[in-house]
């Protein structure tokens, strides 16, 4: 059954659709990003508040700023925006059809038709799903990259800018000199303080525009802080196929795991949506959870990522099954990175490794290997290195975590263990690639690369581990460098 408003009647018994008139939503959030993530999760939560007949003023305008964000676009107008929603729980899979996206403005260059969209009062809250590296900070200092070649042409250009956040301001601006208010900007991407950083790269590259204009910014708009959380793989002929047995013909559908969590900050300029109603949770302590999500959860990825890329391991389940990377990451998690997190209502930190292990381990998501050791300059910086820092700082354990870094140089060279090539998987892979070959007989070379490790180089306790664990591999191979540590007392 081809997927649209006019077969939601048609869809097989079991599938819940929409009860509610999709004809009478009215828009409220113009979302930047549709992946799946987007789809699987802030749609979802605002879909179970309509399915009981509120939030019908809050639906969602899809956007994007990217070329390849447009075959998204033409996808889901020629199914009417619906998603089809595939749950992968261990014990089986089920099925609904969410249904409040009800726009997706066309992709131009300039962003003429973005900047015109979120200027209208309609839109209350403008979100992202840009990616953890999408917010020009540097890497190191975390403070905004005014310096980069897309903001030094927004600054130059703000009726025709290139970002995302060029676009909002160029909105805020109109949304100012009409007096139609400011709206709240709200990041849903894994990043610590994420409204902050969101915040950041919003008014710092207005101030570079206009001061007075980034001023209005700084004061009239909300950028709440936001915990997010679901394994959202990506789409492929498999997620296609699982639809269709299902009896659904989606261009677009979305597997996901059986868990979800949305941790927010109650602070929105122009209204929200009750998403509390649907399970998310309002709270002053969103950096408690976050941070046990970010160094648990998006640490723990990349501890298994770049040793189960270079085994040829093809999953995150995958992974945690192999005896070697499974048992990496539960030891780092407990005994390097626990030590680091504090517990937040109802979840100590242990309980919490003991719930990510179960959800990476469900065999039924089909979440690669390849995706999660994506842009690993981006996530190693934000959710590893923060983590040997402050090990550093309190003389606890980082054995682990230097063997983790060592796995990603090892990955970074191009190369499984089995011959194949790893194919580019970071937009800095060429540096990284180079690097990590000289690395092979002087490892110090890794760590040299200040815009990533800073002064870690020079940090004797990190970086002669390090050294141990990549000689290691190079010349006895990455699993026995695991099983080293793994057996240690």
């Amino acid at each position: 059954m081809k997927l649209s408003n006019a077969t939601l009647a048609q869809l097989p018994e079991g599938i819940e659709r929409p009860a509610y008139d999709r004809a009478a939503l009215t828009p409220g959030i113009l979302h930047i990003g549709v992946g799946n993530f987007h789809r699987a999760h802030q749609a979802w939560y605002l879909h179970r508040l309509m399915q009981e007949g509120v939030a019908l003023d809050w639906a969602i305008v899809g956007a994007g700023v990217r070329p390849y964000d447009e075959a998204m676009r033409l996808r889901l107008a020629e199914q009417d925006y619906l998603t089809t929603l595939i749950e992968l729980s261990p014990d089986g899979l089920s099925a609904e059809v969410v249904g409040p996206m009800i726009d997706y403005v066309p992709i131009a260059e300039g962003h003429g038709p973005l900047i015109a969209r979120m200027a209208q009062a309609d839109i209350r809250i403008v979100a992202l799903t840009v990616t953890e590296g999408g917010y020009y900070i540097d890497p190191v200092t975390k403070a905004f990259d005014a310096s980069h070649p897309d903001i030094v042409h927004d600054a130059a250009h703000p009726d025709s800018p290139r970002t995302a956040f060029g676009a909002m301001v160029a909105a805020l601006r109109r949304r100012r000199d009409a007096a139609t208010g400011p709206f709240t900007a709200q990041s849903c991407d894994n990043l610590q303080g994420n409204g902050d950083v969101l915040r950041q790269t919003v008014v710092g590259l207005a101030r570079l525009q206009d001061t007075d204009l980034a001023e209005w910014i700084d004061a009239q708009c909300s950028f709440p802080n936001s915990m997010v959380d679901s394994i959202v793989p990506a789409t492929g002929p498999v997620q296609i196929a699982q639809a269709r047995a299902l009896g659904v013909d989606d261009a677009a559908p979305v597997c996901h795991e059986n868990f979800r969590q949305w941790v927010m900050e109650d602070d929105f300029c122009a209204g929200r949506p009750d998403w509390a109603r649907a399970g998310a949770v309002f709270s002053d302590d969103v950096h408690g959870y976050e941070t046990m999500k970010i160094r648990i959860l998006n640490a723990g990825h990349q501890v298994i990522a770049n040793a189960g890329e270079v085994l040829s391991l093809p999953t995150i389940a995958a992974c945690m099954a192999d005896p070697d990377v499974g048992a990496l990451f539960r030891r780092v998690a407990m005994t390097e990175i626990v030590p680091h997190v504090k517990p937040v209502p109802g979840m100590p930190p242990e309980a919490y490794v003991e719930l990510i292990d179960e959800r990476f381990s469900n065999p039924r998501i089909e979440d690669t290997t390849r995706r999660v050791a994506f842009d690993g300059s981006a996530r190693h910086t934000g959710f590893v290195l923060p983590l040997v820092r402050k090990a550093l700082a309190a003389g606890l354990p980082l054995d682990g975590l230097a063997l983790v870094e060592a796995c990603w140089a090892r990955m970074c060279e191009g190369t499984r263990e089995d011959g194949s090539t790893i194919e580019p998987n970071d937009p800095m892979w060429d540096r990284l690639t180079a690097t990590a070959q000289e690395a092979r007989t002087r490892p110090a070379a890794w760590l040299e690369m200040t815009g990533i490790y800073g002064d870690l180089a020079g940090q004797a306790a990190f970086a002669t581990r390090f050294e141990h664990w990549l000689q290691l591999i190079w010349q006895q191979g990455t699993r026995a460098a695991l099983q080293s540590y793994n057996g240690a007392a």
